[in-house]
């Protein structure tokens, strides 16, 4: 569901990615992980469209970014870490605005569905002032799979939810993915990585270090058999001056997409 080849971003003569190449199909998570300054914010940016690469390509569902960036921008979803609403706008009213925009007539019937499985059904009347950050969160999750994006990119999803929140949106997570989805999910939070993931990217200044499944990945940094997910991404930061491995079947020089 998205294809990245060859990504460089450089800032003047700061080279904040380097050459970075991956792919998440349909059904997979992907994990992207790296210490402060990797390049994660950066890739994310520029893998939505927010900031044009300086070199490489980026497809989504098929279709070239910066051939037709607005074609390719339907087809996903990104939640940054901190929501961004309308302060003026209820719940529902939010609802209606993104499903304009989307040509959407029948958001009522997809927003059903939706605001009951984030537990947020009672809450269509209540402007954002009246919601906890956590509620906030939920709701930017709500208006962004309203049009049922292909991709899905999750930036630190958990801040500001109660455990109720973070089993419940752990659960979304993996229906997403069970519903066909490609999902990439950004998180400081390696447990939560290692329970709803199947695929890791680890990057270190800019440049991939570790990339394919989590038992590809554990198999190659693991210094024991249950090394958690933890422990391999200190070897492999550790290790990032030696080249990530080109996986059978991973996400290093993917086939192209349908």
């Amino acid at each position: 569901m998205i294809e990245v080849n060859g990504l460089t971003k450089r800032y003047g003569d700061f080279t904040a990615v380097n050459e970075l190449s991956f792919a998440v199909r349909a059904g997979e998570v992907m994990g992207l992980v790296g210490p402060n300054g990797a390049g994660k914010t950066t890739t994310l940016r520029c893998a939505t469209g927010i900031i044009p690469p300086t070199l490489g390509s980026v497809r989504i569902h098929g279709i070239d970014l910066a051939a037709d960036p607005v074609a390719a921008k339907r087809q996903l979803a990104f939640f940054p870490d901190e929501p961004r609403l309308f302060e003026y706008l209820t719940v529902e009213q939010h609802l209606n605005f993104v499903a304009r925009i989307y040509g959407l007539t029948d958001w009522k019937e997809r927003a059903a569905p939706i605001l009951e499985e984030l537990e947020m059904a009672d809450k269509r009347g209540l402007l954002p002032g009246e919601l906890s950050r956590g509620m906030k969160q939920k709701l930017t999750i709500a208006c962004g799979l309203l049009h049922a994006p292909k991709l899905i990119i999750f930036d630190e999803p958990l801040t500001g939810l109660d455990p109720g929140g973070i089993r419940r949106m752990k659960e979304v997570m993996k229906r997403l993915a069970r519903d066909g989805a490609a999902i990439i999910l950004s998180s400081h939070l390696l447990s939560l990585l290692e329970e709803v993931c199947s695929h890791v990217l680890i990057l270190k200044n800019g440049v991939k270090v570790a990339d394919g499944s989590i038992g590809e990945v554990r198999a190659r940094f693991a210094t024991h058999a249950d090394s958690s997910l933890e422990d391999v991404f200190f070897k492999a930061t550790e290790d990032a001056a030696t080249p990530a491995p080109t996986f059978a079947g991973s996400a290093i020089s993917p086939p192209p997409l349908p």
